[in-house]
């Protein structure tokens, strides 16, 4: 484990593997840099892999008050201590964070983005519009648990029953922890989970290469949002993993993520 100084003085935790050029992965709501080794195992017989904890995750620090801007900015940090650029993965909402990232204009080369969790239609149920302030309370009043749950059923659709036996597993207690880091990620995807259409200027200067996936047994709302995140897009593809789920395996990604970083 390394660490980099972001630029309001957090310290973002990060391992680094491999050798070529630079891959910055960038995880979803309530992952640590653990989840993406598998991946970066894969790849670093191409490419020097950074997988790093978001702020107020893992090993890494957190700053009060929140904002996107320091997400942003501890990616930057990561790019320089790259070497100056990078190419960038992101899955679900740290596709995200990785694509607000290069909408404001970091050193992103390339920029691969799986299972975007957008909410462009009628095919599931919007988030509440009070999504961020109910998980922010339900922390706040030591609630965690019940933040991951809210999570679970209102932002990701998992059913009731489902999530009941999930808080009887180990896994559990890891997503307490992190659970105050869900509005976070709230606020990364802004309006965008409200079941309208995405407005194709809000990233409009993201004019690199870019590569939109999903799973192809992801659910159809992930799949619908992928494909509108591509249309209007300057510069994207869009590819489906056959086979996979949002919970993509590492085997299947990454060969897609090596023809398309190789250019």
């Amino acid at each position: 484990m390394r660490k980099v100084v972001s630029k309001d003085g957090t310290a973002i935790a990060f391992d680094k593997t491999g050798q070529g050029p630079a891959i910055i992965l960038v995880g979803g709501a309530l992952s640590a840099r653990s989840a993406a080794a598998p991946l970066a195992s894969l790849l670093a017989a191409r490419f020097t892999v950074f997988a790093y904890d978001r702020r107020g995750r893992g090993d890494s620090g957190d700053t009060a008050p929140y904002a996107v801007e320091c997400e942003v900015e501890d990616i930057d940090a990561l790019i320089k201590e790259a070497g100056g650029t990078a190419f960038v993965l992101g899955h679900s909402s740290g596709a995200v964070l990785a694509l607000e990232a290069a909408a404001r204009g970091l050193a992103i080369t390339r920029l691969a983005l799986f299972d975007p969790p957008f909410i462009v239609d009628d095919s599931r149920p919007p988030v509440p519009n009070d999504y961020v302030a109910q998980v922010n309370e339900l922390v706040s009043a030591g609630r965690r648990g019940d933040a991951v749950e809210f999570f679970m059923t209102q932002a990701v659709g998992v059913p009731d029953d489902l999530v009941a036996q999930m808080r009887g597993m180990p896994m559990w207690a890891a997503m307490e922890k992190v659970a105050h880091t869900l509005a976070y990620d709230g606020k990364i995807m802004g309006d965008n989970m409200a079941g309208h259409s995405l407005q194709a200027n809000q990233w409009a200067s993201v004019t690199i290469p870019t590569l939109v996936m999903d799973g192809g047994a992801s659910p159809v709302w992930m799949r619908n949002a992928a494909r509108a995140l591509a249309d209007i897009l300057p510069h994207a593809q869009y590819h489906t993993v056959e086979g996979q789920t949002h919970d993509v395996a590492p085997g299947a990604l990454a060969p897609v993520l090596v023809e398309f970083f190789k250019g």
